[in-house]
């Protein structure tokens, strides 16, 4: 096994940001877990399979074929061999993807393919189970959170950008209960692992907070 650094925490706390300019900085590997649970979810409203089925929605888990392939510091997501890097990332996918997450057949499935991810080269992933499921044994730990608030007025600029056309208390709101159902859920909740540096980007850079995880890699 390879050099792993963990990045977890709730949506819009800047996972994605820092992990794929670390990664870039380092040489490693980006591995974005949120996308390969939105393409489960992509690919549940493909085939017609409600998000309640959680039979179907674990045999889509299973059987599709998710890549993420690395590109300019981000990653394509390809679905069946269909680039859907795009797809993924409207309201609708968002919210289907957090439904699937609390399946615990899709979980399974899929710590399974980000497990297989990393067998071979050294790789910065982030998600919300990677220290405490995917890889508990993983080098540097780091849970990164923020205020609801800056979460929410982050992904409502980041719809803006996109042309998607939501409130900011829509966010807000779709934020909270996301929060609730990723804490709460039985199998593989949001929790910050036990040996894990915690850190509030609520008013912090990007640089920031990169320097602060170069700092405890340097300590580990």
């Amino acid at each position: 096994m390879k050099h792993i650094i963990a990045i977890d925490g709730p949506a819009a706390a800047g996972k994605s940001t820092v992990a794929r300019q670390l990664a870039a900085d380092l040489g490693y590997t980006y591995i974005d877990t949120g996308a390969m649970y939105r393409a489960v979810a992509l690919a549940c409203m493909q085939q017609h399979i409600p998000f309640t089925d959680e039979s179907g929605c674990g045999e889509i888990a299973i059987h599709s074929d998710i890549q993420l392939e690395a590109v300019d510091g981000g990653c394509i997501v390809l679905l069946n061999g269909a680039d859907v890097t795009a797809e993924i990332r409207t309201p609708l996918v968002a919210q289907g993807a957090s439904k699937v997450s609390v399946i615990p057949k899709v979980r399974e499935a899929l710590v399974a393919k980000q497990r297989q991810l990393a067998e071979h080269c050294n790789v910065v992933m982030e998600g919300r189970d990677i220290g405490t499921v995917v890889f508990p044994e993983a080098d540097c730990k780091i849970f990164l959170s923020a205020s609801l608030e800056k979460r929410a007025q982050r992904r409502y600029a980041d719809m803006l950008a996109k042309g998607n056309a939501i409130s900011l208390d829509e966010i807000r709101a779709e934020m909270a209960e996301r929060d609730e159902r990723d804490s709460s859920r039985t199998h593989s909740p949001l929790k910050q692992a036990a040996d894990a540096h915690y850190l509030d980007s609520t008013d912090l850079t990007m640089e920031a907070v990169l320097a602060f995880i170069e700092k405890q890699m340097i300590g580990e």
